[in-house]
């Protein structure tokens, strides 16, 4: 937008209505670092924002539907990481060690997201259907590329494509928990679970033979 731009009073209500949006994010985002993720408070946001919690319904009609939203957002920068991940090429073991960094740095970086899209720690919250589609969309997206890495490497996979790309699921997630809830402090690749993200790869990958 120019800075000779004039905006309609419409569309002044409506870049306030996002900019409040965006702060209600980054403030429960902040909230959920500090307090944990299911401790997250309806009042302390409308509070940190300098507005009655009444007012804040006119945003989100619900404390779930802010944590929604940020599943939602959760997904998108994983998604996004993933795929700067994959564009970058390489042979197959580096493209999968790659992987494994990406999944435990955007659990480094986004903690309270990470715990929110990945280990489900609010009882009651269920995505709605929106959310788990863009949550579907990534699952689908990575396990095409899954299968094409697969492909064109040669491997001889002994298993089912989804269920090897399962398995890789568990592979990245296992190294990433463990990391976060041991050394969270340390840099990707570094600590006792952090470190071992080569040697995972290659173990991975050398399961299958070349094909004949």
């Amino acid at each position: 937008m120019s800075l000779g731009t004039i905006l309609t009073p419409k569309e002044r209500r409506q870049r306030n209505h996002e900019e409040v949006i965006n702060n209600v994010l980054e403030i429960s985002r902040l909230l959920m670092r500090e307090n944990g993720v299911a401790a997250l408070s309806f009042n302390e946001i409308a509070r940190r924002l300098g507005m009655k919690p009444p007012s804040l319904y006119t945003y989100f009609p619900s404390k779930m539907a802010i944590y929604d939203a940020l599943f939602r957002l959760g997904m998108e920068i994983f998604a996004e990481g993933m795929k700067a991940s994959s564009a970058q090429g390489g042979t197959v073991t580096e493209q999968f060690q790659r992987a494994l960094e990406t999944y435990m740095t955007f659990a480094t970086q986004n903690p309270e997201l990470y715990q929110l899209v990945f280990e489900r720690p609010i009882p009651g919250f269920e995505p709605s259907e929106e959310s788990m589609a863009v949550s579907f969309t990534v699952l689908e997206e990575s396990r095409q590329q899954f299968a094409q890495l697969i492909a064109e490497s040669g491997l001889d996979v002994d298993l089912p494509v989804p269920a090897a790309f399962d398995l890789s699921i568990a592979l990245m997630h296992g190294l990433t928990a463990l990391h976060m809830a041991n050394e969270p402090h340390l840099p990707v690749g570094e600590g006792r679970f952090g470190s071992l993200i080569p040697d995972a790869a290659i173990m991975f990958i050398k399961a299958w033979p070349i094909k004949k």
